[in-house]
């Protein structure tokens, strides 16, 4: 049972991937500076991550940061991105690696014009690393260190995921006619969910993870200043109570984070310097993105800005 428990989790010898981040403190600090505003929780997960040698799983709706997480967590480790993004029907070849067909037949042709007859030569260098094309998975084996990002892994079926279960267990590739690829130093692997399905436990328990709601809005406020810090602090929070009220409406598509930056962009566009009825109605394009939430929305103007 024991090794069976191990090998689930992932254990294997591993160095931390960034020994000069001393805790969750200081990582929060170099991800601010980064643009990126994480609360204490956040930050300790992706701190356990990095120092673990673990993945971290990051769950939550649609618009909250999971991406922009993975871009932040890049640039504080000064690594490349790598991003595989999940969606229906994605499969192994998609993700790994896949033959460069039309430059086998280039090479083949090459060879016949320039009469080569060793069929075993032949066949031996059109199975040669030069000929595959690394997909993100063998890209972030090959480029490690890096940071890995899974994106929406919910989107993808239990084959796909089983697959990558199998990846993430020790960061090898076997690859036949190549021989076995492993990292030298295992990427920092962020999985992201918006949990449109329930993930399976297996993927879960090799992961550490983490729920990242919306931020309050003191902290969203914070956030589209950091973006937009030209814009008027009243503006932001005008923007930012409006979309939390939004999320407490029941529509098909509460707005995220990057909705509330838009609508801020589109307003100070129009050179707004407060949230009224009259323009937030003429902008909810740029914060709901359904027919039936806008038309609903319109009836009720005058209770989203107020207060």
């Amino acid at each position: 049972m024991t090794d069976t428990a191990d090998t689930e989790r992932g254990d294997h010898p591993r160095e931390p991937y960034n020994g000069q981040i001393a805790g969750p403190g200081e990582l929060a600090a170099r991800l601010d500076a980064s643009g990126y505003l994480a609360d204490d929780g956040l930050a300790t997960a992706a701190f356990l991550a990095l120092r673990m040698g673990r993945p971290l799983f990051v769950e939550g709706e649609a618009g909250v940061g999971k991406t922009s997480l993975a871009r932040a967590l890049a640039s504080v480790l000064e690594a490349p991105l790598i991003r595989l993004q999940c969606y229906e029907g994605v499969d192994a070849a998609q993700a790994l690696y896949d033959w460069d067909f039309p430059r086998q037949l280039l090479h083949l042709r090459a060879a016949e014009a320039a009469g080569v007859t060793d069929v075993e030569r032949l066949e031996h260098e059109l199975y040669d690393r030069r000929f595959l094309l690394a997909r993100p998975l063998l890209r972030a084996l090959e480029e490690s260190p890096c940071v890995l990002l899974i994106d929406e892994i919910d989107r993808a079926d239990d084959e796909f995921e089983a697959f990558l279960l199998e990846v993430l267990s020790d960061f090898t590739i076997s690859i036949p006619e190549v021989g076995t690829v492993r990292a030298d130093t295992p990427p920092m692997v962020v999985v992201t969910s918006n949990r449109t399905r329930e993930v399976h436990d297996a993927l879960k328990r090799r992961c550490l993870y983490h729920w990242l709601d919306h931020p309050t809005v003191e902290r969203e406020i914070a956030v589209i200043r950091r973006h937009l810090p030209e814009v008027s602090e009243r503006l932001a929070g005008d923007v930012a109570r409006a979309v939390h009220r939004l999320r407490d409406a029941d529509l098909l598509k509460p707005p995220g984070l990057a909705e509330s930056i838009d609508w801020v962009a589109a307003l100070a566009a129009l050179g707004a310097h407060e949230l009224d009825g009259d323009v937030a109605a003429r902008t909810l394009g740029a914060v709901l993105k359904y027919q039936e939430d806008t038309e609903r929305v319109r009836t009720q103007v005058a209770d989203l800005v107020g207060g």
